[in-house]
């Protein structure tokens, strides 16, 4: 957490600046660090000198990655498991400098009167400053979302693999983006055990579970994501989930008991009748 639809979210709200004016087009005039390890690369002197007078020329994403295009390099940002990115006033309503609050521990001051704050209360999250973004991203899997990720490619990429199709789906390498709260959900929308070998999953089952991917992703989405963690202000996506974290509740298709058991040492939520254990 937070995962692809939640990454998606961060980068609309810094482009159509929810809270203040847009981020594009704002200048960084400087940034102050609170906790050196969120820097990834470079070292932080050479971070702060190189960021200082970069404007913002875009905001996009690859996979669980925040991608901020500056004037001569890239910034990135990992959000790991607790990280967001918010845009603020310098200034409270009553003229005073906005003091800095917990868990804040990257500060970018913008040209506009505001500034990019980038809050981990949990510190695993990242940032990069990189003139080349290749060797950040490298090894990483298709873009489920994208055109030319076709059902095709996902079955031959499944039989690759023989695996657990719970774990290989979480493997960033494998396909960027997911996380345990969409990959549950599309395997129950596909019918998939969680326990089921890639290189037995037959073809019409690998384009269900292509589509329902896209689905649950699309929909993540368009409801801002999922908030279920107390450190990301997310959406309502947790409103419809079919699996994820309702253990004991009834299946919504079939009303069966939703178990959560473990699989690739992460819990994992199914439902026993619509996802029966493979042979």
């Amino acid at each position: 957490m937070p995962e692809l639809p939640e990454v998606e979210t961060i980068a609309r709200y810094l482009r159509d600046g929810k809270d203040g004016k847009p981020l594009v087009g704002q200048t960084i005039q400087s940034v102050e660090v609170f906790w050196e390890k969120s820097i990834a690369e470079p070292a932080v002197a050479q971070f702060r000198q190189q960021i200082s007078g970069q404007s913002v020329r875009e905001v996009a994403r690859r996979a669980k990655f925040l991608i901020l295009r500056l004037d001569f390099e890239y910034l990135l940002f990992h959000l790991r498991m607790s990280g967001d990115l918010r845009i603020e006033p310098e200034q409270s309503e009553d003229g005073q400098v906005r003091p800095v609050a917990v868990h804040d521990r990257l500060v970018f001051h913008l040209s506009q009167g505001e500034r990019l704050v980038f809050n981990d209360p949990r510190k695993f999250g990242r940032a990069w400053l990189v003139r080349d973004t290749t060797p950040v991203f490298a090894g990483l899997g298709p873009e489920p979302l994208a055109e030319d990720f076709s059902a095709q490619d996902f079955y031959q990429r499944l039989h690759a693999h023989h695996r657990q199709l719970k774990p290989l789906l979480l493997d960033q390498k494998f396909i960027a983006g997911l996380g345990n709260i969409y990959t549950d959900e599309a395997l129950h929308l596909a019918r998939l055990h969680p326990n089921q070998i890639s290189a037995g999953v037959r073809l019409h089952e690998a384009e269900n579970l292509w589509q329902a991917i896209r689905s649950v992703l699309q929909e993540g989405i368009r409801r801002n994501g999922a908030s279920i963690d107390w450190v990301y202000r997310g959406g309502d996506f947790q409103n419809s989930f079919r699996v994820y974290q309702r253990t004991g509740l009834p299946c919504p298709v079939c009303g069966t008991a939703i178990v959560r058991t473990v699989v690739g040492q992460r819990g994992t939520h199914y439902c026993p009748v619509c996802q029966p254990k493979p042979d």
